[in-house]
């Protein structure tokens, strides 16, 4: 008996130290060496300064307030009140839910605010089910060209060449659709146009606002 403990304590001694402090050490140094900036969790820098990582959208708490940049897409996605820990999570609102209804026509509205005109991409006005896409279609955010070139005094094919270099093929050229990255995107808005920031005067009490706000 004494025998067979002595095994099963060195095959759990064993098994630990490879487990629990081998293997992990093995794959972390070859994850720092091979892919450093996904292992740190593809954060984007600026100047120095942490803005995001690539792998996130963010929203402003107030779209109508930040004309100057493209607006993401809708999330539902709410911070941890102690720890501020971004918590994953979709509405759960069904197609006959007539919240999901009010949700989209306020979203609409504030579009049409700022002379948005013909059909809104749906990905503009709807939540993804994770609450972190970062990513838009190009549709969605060439609809919101002529206010982002009003507020940064920016011709608007400058911008459509700016969407048209950061626009992602499909994912091995059939997986997926187009799609541009909103907080990247917004990064280099700022690197080309610089402005100072002035949140416009709210046209009434009755205006659009999304909670959680992350400036770019």
């Amino acid at each position: 008996m004494i025998k067979n403990l002595r095994a099963c304590l060195a095959i759990t001694a064993i098994l630990l130290v490879l487990c629990c402090a081998f293997y992990p050490a093995v794959v972390t140094a070859a994850a720092q060496a091979v892919f450093p900036s996904q292992a740190n969790g593809s954060l984007l820098v600026q100047n120095g300064v942490t803005r995001g990582s690539s792998l996130l959208g963010q929203t402003f708490g107030d779209n109508a307030q930040w004309p100057e940049y493209f607006w993401g897409r809708p999330s539902a996605a709410s911070p941890d009140a102690a720890t501020s820990v971004l918590y994953s999570s979709g509405s759960n609102y069904g197609p006959l839910n007539p919240a999901l209804k009010d949700e989209v026509e306020a979203r609409v509205k504030a579009l049409r605010d700022t002379g948005v005109t013909g059909p809104i991409p749906v990905d503009l006005v709807t939540k993804s089910a994770s609450g972190l896409d970062p990513h838009l279609s190009p549709a969605a955010i060439q609809v919101q060209i002529p206010r982002v070139a009003k507020a940064r005094g920016m011709q608007e094919a400058e911008l459509r060449a700016l969407i048209a270099e950061h626009t992602e093929a499909p994912t091995l050229g059939f997986m997926g659709e187009r799609r541009a990255n909103v907080l990247t995107l917004n990064l280099a808005l700022d690197a080309k146009r610089p402005v100072a920031h002035v949140a416009p005067a709210p046209a009434s009490s009755t205006a659009l606002a999304a909670p959680n706000a992350v400036t770019p």
